[in-house]
């Protein structure tokens, strides 16, 4: 089969590799109809995360159709489109009891093999589903399936980030950061009631899409807490959602915030420090939350929300291509080139 590997920093090929098979019982191949590129696979791409084998399968967002299931396999049959979350999980253990499914005792990172460990990913025309029944979720007719590719990455972590910073109805929010995640995170932040959403970022392109998705644009030049105080009585947001994964990110949530302000952080960080002191924290009585996404378990409630805003989340892919043009996506999604957004690998 085809996919596209990791062969060194910034180094990756389109390449035969042998076909994905079953082989636990708890199994499930699945012919993958779409693939997404993620920010978050540009940590190992630019050696932010290291360990990575050379020859692994890159890529952790998958939507496809099963083709074959193993023995144990209970809730789904060859023919069943189904949307898969970044990491897999068994969905009976206490973490997944909990809803913390990205803490599974017996998870795996789609996309990450180590010393000859791990699961390979999803950038290829077929891959192996450890812990099918725990993991998959059947994807609903008649959704543009890279709309319901969302659901199993970005689309739940904006949601758990609005979780997570605890937005709730009549709230300002602030979100840092107008990736694809901060995107949604402004529709997840509107879907929990936030009366109004101001979108933080220094390209001007991406401030006009995320106009388009119904935040107030706040830019990088002047005194970026000015609109915020105006529209809070000199207090500052209630809570910030930062989606960039940077120290610069983080203090500029924090500079946002009203005192007792809650932000989280659903961006991936790779600096050693946090931004912000402890005594800044106690100070001003902040509360900081941050963690990698339960994905699994809001798939179901990201599917309703992607159904709910499909046309509107349709126009957030600015890039659906075929998997032998992937190398070159990678370097032009790397590069954020204008116009690049979110892109969808078509295997």
């Amino acid at each position: 089969m085809k996919a596209l590997t990791f062969q060194a920093v910034e180094s990756l090929a389109f390449q035969d590799v042998p076909d994905a098979t079953l082989i636990h019982p708890g199994d499930a191949l699945v012919r993958v109809d779409v693939a997404g590129i993620c920010g978050s696979d540009l940590h190992p791409y630019f050696g932010r995360e290291r360990g990575l084998d050379a020859g692994t399968i890159m890529g952790h967002e998958l939507l496809g159709e099963v083709v074959e299931v193993g023995a144990d396999v209970r809730t789904f049959r060859p023919g069943d489109r189904v949307v898969a979350p970044f990491s897999t999980s068994c969905g009976t253990c206490f973490y997944c009891g909990i809803g913390l499914t990205a803490r599974c005792e017996r998870s795996q990172l789609f996309g990450w093999v180590c010393g000859g460990v791990g699961l390979e990913g999803a950038q290829a025309e077929l891959v192996r589903v450890p812990l099918a029944d725990g993991t998959l979720v059947a994807v609903p007719e008649g959704l543009d399936v890279a709309v319901a590719l969302l659901a199993g990455d970005i689309l739940s972590t904006a949601t758990f980030g609005a979780d997570l910073a605890a937005v709730a109805p009549g709230d300002v929010v602030v979100v840092v950061g107008c990736g694809p995640v901060g995107l949604l995170a402004i529709r997840a932040a509107f879907a929990a009631g936030a009366r109004e959403v101001f979108a933080v970022d220094p390209v001007p392109s991406r401030l006009a899409v995320a106009e388009r998705f119904g935040a107030s644009p706040v830019g990088a030049g002047g005194d970026r807490r000015a609109p915020v105080a105006e529209r809070t009585e000199g207090r500052g947001a209630d809570a910030a959602i930062e989606a960039v994964g940077s120290a610069e990110a983080t203090r500029a949530a924090a500079d946002l915030v009203r005192q007792g302000g809650r932000i989280a952080a659903i961006g991936v960080h790779t600096e050693p420090h946090l931004a912000l002191s402890p005594g800044e924290l106690y100070d001003r009585n902040l509360r900081y939350s941050a963690g990698r996404c339960p994905a699994r378990h809001y798939i179901p409630a990201s599917l309703d929300l992607a159904a709910r805003e499909a046309d509107l989340l349709a126009t957030l892919i600015s890039h659906r291509l075929p998997l032998s043009d992937g190398v070159d996506a990678y370097r032009r999604f790397a590069a954020r080139e204008d116009g690049w957004t979110k892109v969808v690998l078509l295997p």
